[in-house]
């Protein structure tokens, strides 16, 4: 696949993210978290926190397989919103990019819910250690897929399911020892 003259000129100038350009893609709208992403700070934990809030009202409106359904659906759904925005950002995965949070946190309750707040907090609270600090496995799926297209787009989501999945075992670990 070659790339067009546009597309070398948006992979040479990296843009900033604002209202405007989430406002101006479907895909910019989802891969942004609707908005979570242009936090000026910490822009992964404000995703998280949406994704958090968020789940706590779908799971109001949604059966238990519709949950379900619904992340398997976001994965595909979010692929080509990564892809697409970390392309037209000219960033390879850059940190506005929220959606991975959101699939990664929505995993995490759906399997984990119901349960208190303080168990939904150590939930969240393990999930941005391993997303952000990266340890073993998280930082070798982050490694696995880099660049832009299909394989960039794909490990902007593949180190947040691997810290999901991180999550859920240190969960179901300490679950199972207490």
């Amino acid at each position: 696949m070659t790339m067009t003259d546009h597309d070398l000129r948006t992979l040479n100038a990296p843009r900033l993210v604002n209202a405007r350009f989430m406002l101006s893609h479907p895909a910019h709208m989802i891969a942004l978290g609707f908005g979570a992403g242009l936090a000026p700070k910490a822009p992964g934990t404000v995703g998280t926190l949406w994704a958090w809030a968020a789940w706590l009202v779908l799971q109001n409106f949604l059966t238990p397989t519709a949950q379900g359904l619904l992340i398997a659906w976001s994965v595909p759904l979010g692929w080509w919103a990564c892809t697409l925005t970390a392309r037209h950002m000219g960033i390879s995965d850059p940190g506005a990019i929220v959606w991975d949070e959101f699939i990664a946190m929505w995993l995490i309750l759906w399997l984990v819910l119901p349960a208190g707040f303080v168990g939904q907090l150590l939930a969240f609270a393990l999930f941005r250690f391993f997303d952000a600090a990266k340890p073993g496995p998280v930082a070798w799926a982050d490694q696995l897929f880099k660049g832009f297209g299909w394989r960039g787009g794909w490990g902007i989501l593949f180190d947040d399911l691997v810290a999901a999945a991180c999550t859920l075992l240190v969960i179901a670990l300490w679950r199972w020892m207490w």
